[in-house]
């Protein structure tokens, strides 16, 4: 199995307050409303929202479509983490949608002085006083929404197509993190059906531009200028699942030792390394035999996974999955390929294995820890 992550080539925020504002070089991207004063040339108070935008790297989408994936059965996830969430309410919905009109990320931050203004904005798609998004008369497949009775100033904030709208609601007790499955988008922008001129993530029509300070919440995620370990990302997943064992025993008593092989330690951020996956019976039944069991490799179940966790934060960036992170087997044994590009480098990770032998689950965490560099 396999998972491949590319990371942004543009993203920044746009804000109907500040409808000339670039934000491309900002350290957070925000889908927030919010009641309150805005540019300095605007009187009084009045419901606000932002938006953000992120695209990712065509060329790159096609190298991993052409060259990585193998196997009929794959999905793509539009990834974000969490930096700040404030007046949640019990539904708060993020939509999703491929962007219509291209824009220009910038070098911007969010309430400079003086405002830079050489980028995308709520307004404008490239530099203040270039292309406006449209606001009208939109081409069939594709739309827009602005505000004129509660806020005379907020005319644009992006166009996009209406076609593969994603959402994903939030409660007070949900995982706040962004998991868009992006799939279909993808393949359209693959097959030129679209342009890829990324993706637009706003909340719910009904929920911005309300028109009560009471009602104000605040999404922040970490952009691609992050300094954290948690830029966004577009996280592919497929399935090359093959499962031979030859001469191999298939593993079917506890408790099992399970180590990891072809473990270098270090890793270059551009590797892409198979580690095998070797077990046996930790107490072999007893029999007569010139040779050791213990030089036996044996083969996992088919219901056997991988996942990695962050040493240090102890988080999972590759979490287990049924159908994405099943471990595969050859006449050697087990085994699974990684990429490592889409870890952070310099830093450590370890490998986990789960497993189902006689209906009992077993995650075997045993400090199989390798570390990723830059290079």
């Amino acid at each position: 199995m396999a998972v491949y992550k590319i990371f942004p080539s543009q993203d920044a925020t746009i804000y109907s307050g500040y409808p000339s504002m670039n934000t491309g070089l900002d350290e957070v991207l925000e889908a927030s409303t919010n009641f309150q004063s805005g540019d300095t040339n605007i009187n009084g108070l009045y419901p606000q929202a932002s938006r953000f935008l992120i695209k990712f790297d065509q060329s790159e989408i096609n190298d991993v479509i052409n060259n990585k994936i193998s196997g009929s059965t794959w999905a793509a996830n539009l990834k974000g983490f969490v930096s700040k969430i404030e007046g949640l309410s019990g539904t708060t919905t993020l939509l999703a949608n491929a962007l219509y009109e291209d824009w220009n990320m910038g070098t911007g931050k969010y309430l400079s002085s003086p405002e830079v203004q050489n980028g995308v904005s709520w307004t404008w798609t490239d530099y203040s006083g270039s292309t406006k998004w449209t606001t009208g008369s939109y081409i069939p497949g594709s739309t827009g929404s602005y505000n004129l009775t509660t806020n005379p100033y907020s005319y644009g904030g992006g166009v996009w197509y209406i076609n593969n709208q994603l959402s994903q609601t939030f409660n007070f007790y949900s995982d706040l993190d962004l998991s868009f499955n992006v799939t279909d988008i993808i393949i359209n922008w693959y097959s030129s059906s679209f342009n890829n001129y990324g993706l637009i993530i706003r909340q719910n029509d009904s929920q911005e531009f309300i028109n009560n300070p009471l009602v104000q919440t605040e999404l922040k995620y970490f952009s691609r200028d992050t300094h954290t370990i948690y830029p966004p990302q577009l996280e592919f997943k497929w399935n090359d699942f093959t499962y031979s064992t030859g001469s191999l025993t298939v593993l079917n008593t506890t408790p099992a030792v399970v180590n990891i092989d072809q473990n270098a330690g270090i890793f270059y951020s551009s590797s892409i390394n198979v580690f095998r996956v070797n077990s046996a019976p930790e107490y072999p039944a007893r029999v007569w035999s010139t040779g050791s069991w213990y030089t036996t490799n044996y083969a996992l179940p088919t219901s056997s996974y991988y996942a990695v966790k962050d040493l240090d934060t102890n988080e999972y960036v590759i979490d287990f999955d049924s159908t994405y992170t099943k471990l595969s087997c050859d006449t050697s044994g087990s085994y699974f390929t990684m990429y490592m590009n889409g870890l952070e480098p310099e830093r450590y990770y370890k490998i986990l294995i789960q497993t189902t032998i006689n209906g009992s689950t077993i995650v075997f965490d045993s400090d199989y820890i390798f570390k990723v560099v830059n290079g």
